[in-house]
């Protein structure tokens, strides 16, 4: 690659006096926005132009000699540079990875592994508590019957309170979600 591609592609170019200029920096250029989605792209970019800095790297390493040791300065510098911006972008992301991933990709396994288990178990916990839910519908049943043979009247009395709470809670959730022009609202998607 020559000078003019190395500078066309943001890693640095030769100054007037035979110093190294700073790379160009495109996405340092822009606004600091508190949108995560925004700042989770720019570490995204970030990441990809670090990518593509190591492998030009890779190019000149692998072919150095001492004419390409410019470029190489060059492209070194343009790293550094390019990882000094991501740490800088990625302080704005708040992005939690668990431990158990972590170690996971250490040990060599897919990280989808993670993802399965954590699903698995919350199948087994929603298995347990739709039994534990079944359970108390089974027993509340069968106390409204026994209650209902030894106390008829006042099985049916709590049968109607029963009925006027479940159409006002019901009418009060209707209210909530609906604009004054009747239409329904829609929860936005986060």
């Amino acid at each position: 690659m020559d000078l003019s591609q190395n500078t066309a592609l943001g890693t640095g170019g030769i100054g007037g006096n035979g110093m190294l200029a700073a790379p160009v920096n495109d996405t340092a250029a822009a606004t600091a926005v508190d949108d995560p989605k925004q700042n989770l792209n720019q570490v995204i970019n970030s990441i990809q132009k670090t990518l593509g800095l190591l492998h030009q790297l890779y190019l000149t390493v692998s072919s150095f000699n001492t004419a390409s040791q410019l470029p190489l300065l060059q492209r070194l510098n343009g790293l550094v540079t390019e990882l000094d911006n991501m740490v800088k972008l990625s302080e704005k992301c708040n992005i939690q990875v668990p431990m158990e991933v972590l170690n996971l990709i250490d040990d060599g396994k897919n990280p989808d592994e993670f993802s399965r288990d954590v699903i698995n178990s919350c199948i087994a916990k929603n298995q347990v508590t739709k039994g534990k839910t079944d359970a108390f519908k089974s027993l509340r049943k069968h106390l409204l019957e026994e209650l209902e043979q030894t106390f008829p009247d006042e099985v049916e009395s709590y049968r109607e309170i029963r009925a006027m709470s479940a159409a006002e809670a019901k009418r009060l959730a209707q209210a909530q979600s609906s604009l004054p022009n009747g239409d329904v609202k829609v929860k936005a998607e986060l």
